[in-house]
């Protein structure tokens, strides 16, 4: 049963990753541009009340903010990751397993997650550790 999940929740990643670069894409965006313009010339639009095309309008616009939206994110979260993956890779002691994190599956990212909490948990101990030391030798 897990294995069936896992492969649905992996395929399900490839479809969002697919989908994601579709409605990111420049060409997507004159395609629905292009789409609207027609919409709005048709004589079906010219033939309703004026609160309905005021509707159909913002309709349009809003269709089209979607993909203008989506192509800012994809490049403000490609520019993030490179920024990240910068800091990792020049940062000596730091784990280069996750350069390019963002290339994981959901269940892996999951997994890091909890190594890390395991992590920060066993920092936090040790600092609790040598800040009373250093109380016991001020004492």
């Amino acid at each position: 049963m897990k294995s069936t999940y896992r492969n649905l929740e992996a395929r399900f990643e490839k479809l969002t990753s697919i989908v994601i670069a579709i409605l990111g894409n420049s060409i997507t965006f004159i395609i629905a541009f292009c789409l609207v313009i027609t919409w709005f010339f048709s004589k079906e639009f010219y033939h309703q009340s004026i609160h309905k095309s005021i509707g159909e309008i913002i309709l349009g616009v809003t269709f089209l903010s979607l993909f203008i939206i989506q192509k800012t994110f994809n490049r403000f979260s490609i520019s993030l990751q490179i920024k990240l993956n910068e800091l990792v890779a020049s940062h000596d002691r730091a784990n280069n397993e996750i350069i390019n994190i963002e290339e994981k599956t959901e269940h892996e990212l999951s997994e890091i997650t909890k190594e890390y909490a395991e992590l920060a948990t066993l920092v936090k101990s040790e600092e609790n550790k040598r800040t009373s030391i250093n109380n016991d030798k001020q004492i």
